[in-house]
């Protein structure tokens, strides 16, 4: 007669959950080259953030030329 065994389910494993990770960019004027370097920087944390296996890829956020010392200046 054959004999049967059961295999109970291990229940010491864990799922370990991913760490959300986004990036901030920012240039400090609106100029050409400084939104090529924006476009280039928002592609580096892109491509970083995604490459960790233990990291979720939430965005990344930017602004482009935004000062935040000088008011009412266009």
């Amino acid at each position: 007669m054959k004999r049967i065994i059961k295999i109970e389910e291990n229940k010491t494993i864990s799922v370990k959950k991913k760490t959300r990770v986004a990036a901030y960019c920012r240039v400090s004027t609106a100029s050409d080259e400084q939104l090529i370097s924006l476009d280039t920087q928002k592609a580096h944390y892109e491509d970083y953030i995604k490459s960790n296996c233990e990291w979720e890829y939430a965005g990344v956020f930017y602004d482009e030329g935004i000062t935040g010392t000088k008011k009412g200046v266009p």
